[in-house]
Formats: structure tokens, C-alpha cells, sequence
């Protein structure tokens, strides 16, 4: 018989609890008792029960289960998804059809039939779990649904780009981990939906997570998903984006914002192919496709010791590396044209296109922010144009810093040591010996140049 998880068995007479607790201590995860029913609303906070047997009448003499029903309506408005048997010794027709009418599982009169009560709870445990299951599904319906959107398109004919179209096309019928390196507004979301859309997994969920936007705290419940009453506000479970995912595609963009701890999470989840929920005694299987994406040196945080080099080799089973815009020529040309056309069909404009000299302006800026700044600078001049072509005036574009000519850095040896030893310094966690080691020189050497420069 499979584990009945957590019972909770309310009944004001201490023999039946005595006879329920050592007939369902071989099968239940734990069982909890109370005499009066006014503890419930403590056990359905603090215990959350995965099934509640309840007695039908706790007054002196009662007989019409009308209390029962009572406490029943009370713990289905705490969760809608209970479980609860009613059990009474005044049983008839009447009640028993009530009793599944107002939400209760099922209706057992005492004194039992203990293979009876034990199907009966198995029946209980199993549908418990199959409205969690539910829930789950659900939300992958939604996520199945969303993912229907028409794929924006991936313009560009440079070298660089055809490349990855390539690397795209080759992965089509595997399921290896990729990360996606690449500067902010390079497009690095677009192509783990091109991943996705091409892979087997294309009819299954894709989910996106920006770690950059999760507060650290949150981190391990949007990942892992939670029980209810695992914190003070689960008042329902709720599945993971990793469990949500399982089949399909996770894409977790800004891995490098992951914190340590719960880079160890994740590895040990990718590893075993199982989670577990906050607040959870049992583990679920999942099976994802791991696409990340960062804009960080990633292999400058694994020397630096903020991101863990067996983390990396998980998930870069494939590198695909996503080029700037300055470096993608003409493409530059091409995205202009197209986001030119898109925003004068929006805001009904009559624009013929792209005067030679605007093409040029475009050509030799350098786009900090890439695809996304380049979009929305062609959307607001679109909408500030005064004429039937675009031109360089139309274009509001951030001054570009100059670049600091070599001749402008110091060369006084001092101020040189004085940064060197503290790079060193905050590399080595302010261990001297490794940081003297970094810097080639003894730890006693450095413990005096550290005097001299009253570091």
C-alpha cells in the first residue's frame, strides 16, 4: 500500500484515536489527533494535512452530524483542494449523500472495516495528489498557451549571425545545454526561443526566468515551487518553474546573478533530475532543457570564485556566442529598415524609408545597447518625423564617450603598486598569502609595502 502521507484524525473519543493511530502508523507519514475540532484551523496551518478523517458529532448526545458539516465548510474555505472522510456511528443515506454534496471525499460510519477505512484512504491520498498534479498542468497549459505567439523574426545576413543559424540548425534534434553569451539588447532571449521552436521539445513548455528581476529571497521558491505553509504566505502550493517546465524548455537569462547557494541548488537538481518543493518531505522528477544566458564574463566569475566551475560545465555543454550590434555591418541597415517599418504602420505614418546620410548616422554609431536601443530609436523618430524620409536630425543618439588614449593613463609606479595590491587583495578575500602569491612577491614584502601604503 502506498504511503498515505499526513493524516489528521479529529474525533472527541480517545479510543478511536487510539485505534486509528495504530492502524494507519504502518502507512501514513505522520499522524497528528485532536479531541476537539476547534483545533483544526491550527493543524491546517502548521501541519497542512494531506488527508483529515473528522467526526460527524462532538456535543454531548448529538446525533445530526450537523457539527460536522459545519467544520467541513470551514476547512474547504482554508483549501479548496482538501481532503476530508466524515465518520460518524448515526449513519444513513441522507447523510452520506450530503456529506459528498458539500465537499467531503468520502462517508465511513464506525465502528470500520479496516481494509474499508485503508482503501478508502488510498483512494483519498491519490486524489490528493492528482489535484496537485493538476495544478501543475495547468500552469503549463497557460505557458503552452503563451508560447503560441508567432516568433519575432531574426534579421540579419552577417557572417556572425549566419553562424549562429548554423549552430541553431545543428542542435535541432538534441538536447544539449546551451549558454548564450552576449551583451544587453543583443537579441540572446530570441534565440533560446529559436532553440525551443526547433528542437524535439517545441510542442512542450518553454520558461523564461529573468534571475535579474528575482529578489535573492525569492530565488529558491520560483525555481522549486512550494508547499503550502511553507512560509507565512503559502496559502497554496504552488509548482516551480522548474517543475513547470519539465518536458520543455527552461531558460534562466542573467544566470550570473544566481547566488552561490543557489548555484549549488541548481547543480544538484541538474544532476539528479529531481526537485523538491519548499516545505516538501518528497521530491519530484524533472525533465528540462537547460538554456542560460548571461552578459558577464562568466570564466572571469569562475577565477573570481562567484560562479562555480562544475555549474558552468553543466551548462555549456554548447557556447553560442551572440556578436554586438557594431560588429554585425549592414545587419545594422537591415533591423533599421524593418523596425522603420513596423513603427510607421503603428502610429500611421507616411515614411518612404532611410535617407543615405541616416544610414550612414546608423553605421557609425557604436549601439551600447544594441538591437533594443537601435529599435527604439528608430520608434521615436518614426514618431517625431516631419518628412517623407528619415534623416540624420531624426536621430537623437546618446554622444559616444572618447576612448581614453593610452598616453592618459598613469604611469606614476606608486599609484600603479597602490592598485595592483588592491585588485590582488580583493581577489585573495583579503587572504595575504594568496594575495602575495598573485602578485609574485613574498607575503612579507607585502606585508610592508601594506604598512607603507596604510592599506
Amino acid at each position: 500500500m502506498e504511503n498515505l502521507g499526513k493524516v489528521l484524525v479529529v474525533d472527541d473519543n480517545k479510543d478511536v484515536l487510539f485505534a486509528l493511530n495504530l492502524l494507519l502508523e504502518p502507512y501514513a507519514e505522520k499522524i497528528r489527533v485532536a479531541k476537539t475540532p476547534e483545533k483544526i484551523d491550527f493543524f491546517m496551518k502548521e501541519y497542512i494535512p494531506d488527508i483529515i478523517l473528522l467526526d460527524m458529532n462532538f456535543r454531548k448526545d448529538a446525533i445530526s452530524g450537523q457539527e460536522g458539516f459545519e467544520w467541513l465548510e470551514k476547512i474547504l474555505k482554508t483549501d479548496k483542494d482538501a481532503v476530508v472522510i466524515l465518520m460518524t456511528a448515526y449513519s444513513d443515506t441522507e447523510k452520506a449523500v450530503r456529506a459528498i454534496k458539500s465537499g467531503a471525499t468520502d462517508f465511513i460510519t464506525k465502528p470500520w472495516e479496516n481494509e474499508k477505512l485503508l482503501a478508502t484512504l488510498s483512494s483519498g491520498i491519490k486524489l490528493r495528489r492528482s489535484r496537485k498534479e493538476v495544478d501543475t498542468l495547468e500552469e503549463q497549459v497557460a505557458v503552452l498557451a503563451n508560447g503560441k505567439t508567432p516568433l519575432p523574426q531574426i534579421i540579419g545576413e552577417s557572417e556572425a549571425i549566419c553562424r549562429i543559424f548554423s549552430t541553431a540548425e545543428k542542435l535541432c534534434s538534441t538536447d544539449a545545454n546551451v549558454l548564450l553569451l552576449g551583451e544587453n539588447g543583443t537579441g540572446k532571449d530570441l534565440i533560446a526561443q529559436l532553440l525551443h521552436r526547433n528542437s524535439l521539445r517545441n510542442n512542450r513548455p518553454f520558461v523564461h526566468i529573468d534571475l535579474g528581476s528575482i529578489p535573492e529571497q525569492l530565488f529558491e521558491s520560483e525555481l522549486f515551487g512550494y508547499e503550502k505553509g511553507a512560509f507565512t504566505d503559502a496559502r497554496k502550493a504552488k509548482a516551480g518553474r522548474l517543475e513547470v517546465a519539465s518536458g520543455g524548455t527552461l531558460f534562466l537569462d542573467e544566470i550570473g546573478n544566481l547566488s552561490l547557494s543557489m548555484q549549488s541548488k541548481l547543480l544538484t537538481a541538474i544532476e539528479k533530475r529531481r526537485i523538491s518543493r519548499l516545505g516538501a518531505t518528497k521530491s519530484i522528477p524533472i525533465d528540462v532543457r537547460l538554456i542560460c544566458a548571461t552578459n558577464a564574463d562568466i570564466r572571469q566569475m569562475v577565477e573570481e570564485g562567484t560562479f562555480r566551475q562544475d555549474l558552468l560545465y553543466r551548462i555549456n555543454t554548447i557556447e553560442i556566442h551572440i556578436p554586438p550590434l557594431r560588429e554585425r555591418g549592414d545587419d545594422i541597415v537591415l533591423l533599421a529598415e524593418h523596425f522603420l517599418q513596423k513603427y510607421a504602420h503603428k502610429y500611421k505614418k507616411e515614411i518612404q524609408g532611410l535617407s543615405r546620410e541616416a544610414k550612414q548616422k546608423l553605421l557609425r554609431y557604436s549601439w551600447p545597447g544594441n538591437v533594443r536601443e537601435l529599435q527604439h530609436a528608430i520608434e521615436r523618430a518614426v514618431i517625431l518625423a516631419q518628412f517623407g524620409w528619415l534623416r540624420p536630425d531624426d536621430f537623437m543618439l546618446t554622444p559616444q564617450p572618447e576612448k581614453k588614449s593610452l598616453l592618459d593613463e598613469t604611469l606614476n609606479l606608486e599609484e600603479l603598486e597602490l592598485k595592483a595590491i588592491q585588485r590582488a587583495m580583493k581577489k585573495a578575500v583579503g587572504n595575504v598569502s594568496n594575495a602575495a602569491e598573485l602578485l609574485g612577491i613574498t607575503r612579507y614584502t607585502l606585508y610592508r609595502k601594506l604598512e607603507k601604503l596604510g592599506l
